[in-house]
């Protein structure tokens, strides 16, 4: 089989080589997956970067997220071969091969209306933003929400969960064009941050009291700033560090405006709480059965594109999901 491996640590186009691959075996607890297509995340980046906080022995298979079809089980699994389905792989065989490895508590069913794309984008996105806003967050209707980075596969996720909620969703991103791609997927009001503040923009359309809830996948000097606009008794969810810094925040302005940073890592609770993430899955397949959530596809490409378009992602030069299809 055809699959993509890092060999050391740098930018996507050095150290990524697509070459041929022996199957991978299922151990216990796992299946082997034909992939039918993958989702590019950031941390695919960060993987080739060796920056991610998964760092396999190299050369490794990245990839995070997948749709395809059981090939065949380890010990312990029960998934009949022929069963289509959505995955987060194991590292070091992930998702950006023609065949993956995934543990069975990572591996859901994918409903037959669902197309390919839309369902390798579908699980990272969407069970993140509903862990987040909702019981982390415990976000209510008729709160305001801010997301940032909303053009991107988590925040338009992040967006359209938001809304299906009842909250006033407003966005951030960069430029025009996303600006228009955040209004589209249910964003009230879009900021543009690169021509203006978003800080002050969200004070403005708040009356002064700030946003009760923000969903922050950037981090760094935006984590900073939108302290500057959480409401009392807000709640600041940190998803991530796709700005690549991490930011060291006072601890007396927690205190004297008695709001809270919440952390979000979603790999804990397949581990942890999987008949959580089942009544999670379940409560999103039937958003997106009622069309409440669709996965922003930006575009799909050829697995013989998959470093460029890495390193557009990692760039910021991307909206909604690329989908690599094998």
């Amino acid at each position: 089989m055809r699959g993509w491996r890092i060999h050391g640590a740098g930018e996507p186009a050095d150290v990524l080589r697509l070459e041929e691959l022996a199957s991978p075996v299922p151990g216990p607890g796992q299946v082997r997956i034909r992939v039918a297509a993958a989702a590019l995340n950031f941390a695919d980046a960060l993987l080739c970067r060796g920056l991610y906080q998964l760092r396999p022995e190299p050369p490794f298979t990245p990839g995070m997220e997948l749709t395809g079809r059981v090939v065949a089980s380890g010990p312990g699994v029960a998934l009949e071969p022929g069963t289509r389905v959505m995955a987060i792989p194991d590292l070091p065989a992930g998702a950006l091969a023609e065949e993956a490895v995934a543990s069975e508590a990572n591996v859901y069913p994918a409903p037959g209306p669902m197309s390919d794309a839309e369902a390798a984008g579908f699980l990272i996105p969407y069970q993140t933003g509903h862990v987040a806003l909702h019981r982390r967050g415990m976000l209510r209707a008729g709160e305001t929400l801010l997301v940032h980075a909303g053009a991107g596969g988590v925040g338009s996720a992040a967006i359209q969960l938001g809304v299906a909620a009842g909250a006033r969703v407003l966005a951030t991103a960069g430029g025009p064009e996303k600006c228009e791609v955040c209004r589209t997927q249910g964003a009230s009001l879009a900021i543009d941050y690169r021509a203006d503040d978003f800080v002050e923009a969200v004070k403005q359309a708040t009356d002064g009291a700030g946003a009760d809830v923000i969903y922050d996948p950037v981090g760094g000097e935006v984590l900073d700033r939108s302290r500057r606009c959480i409401a009392w008794q807000g709640r600041i969810l940190l998803i991530g560090f796709a700005g690549g810094t991490i930011a060291s925040l006072p601890t007396n302005h927690l205190l004297i405006k008695n709001y809270s940073v919440v952390g979000v890592y979603m790999g804990e609770y397949s581990r942890r709480e999987r008949p959580f993430l089942d009544a999670v899955h379940d409560e999103l397949l039937a958003l997106h059965a009622a069309e409440r959530i669709r996965p922003l596809v930006g575009r799909e490409i050829g697995l013989e594109d998959v470093p460029a378009a890495i390193g557009e992602l990692a760039d910021r030069k991307t909206v909604g999901k690329i989908v690599v299809r094998m």
